[in-house]
C-alpha cells in the first residue's frame, strides 16, 4: 500500500507530528484538528478499517485502544477525559481508508456524534 498516506507515515516516508510510536502502531497528531487535542492511532500494517478486522487482529485492535489511552495521558487529557473514535466506510465518514483511530480532548464532547 505505498499509496496510502498513513501507510507511509508508518514507514517514516511522511512527515507527521509523532507522539508515540512502538513496533506495532504509530500516534500522530491530526492535520484538521477537532479539538484542541486530536491524534490519530495507526497500526503499522494496513488494515482499511475495524469492518474488515479478523479474529489474527484481536490482539492489534486491542494494542490500539491501550495506546490510544497511553496517548491521552501523554497528552493530558486523561483526567479530564477524551473521546476514542473510528470510523467505518464512506458514509461514516472515513476518508483514509487505512484503520485509525481519532482521540479526542481538550473540551467537553456533545452527545449524540455526528
Amino acid at each position: 500500500m505505498s499509496e496510502c498516506i498513513f501507510c507511509r507515515i508508518a514507514a517514516g516516508r511522511a512527515a507527521a507530528r509523532i507522539v508515540l510510536e512502538d513496533e506495532a502502531a504509530v500516534v500522530f497528531h491530526d492535520l484538521h484538528p477537532q479539538a484542541p487535542v486530536h491524534l490519530l492511532v495507526i497500526p503499522r500494517r494496513h488494515v482499511v478499517s475495524v469492518a474488515e478486522g479478523t479474529t489474527e487482529d484481536r490482539e492489534l485492535f486491542g494494542h490500539l485502544l491501550l495506546l490510544a489511552a497511553r496517548a491521552a495521558r501523554l497528552t493530558g487529557v486523561a483526567d479530564s477525559g477524551f473521546r476514542i473514535v473510528t470510523n467505518c466506510g464512506a458514509n461514516a465518514g472515513q476518508s483514509v481508508f487505512h484503520l485509525h483511530l481519532h482521540v479526542l480532548g481538550g473540551r467537553a464532547m456533545r452527545w449524540p456524534p455526528g
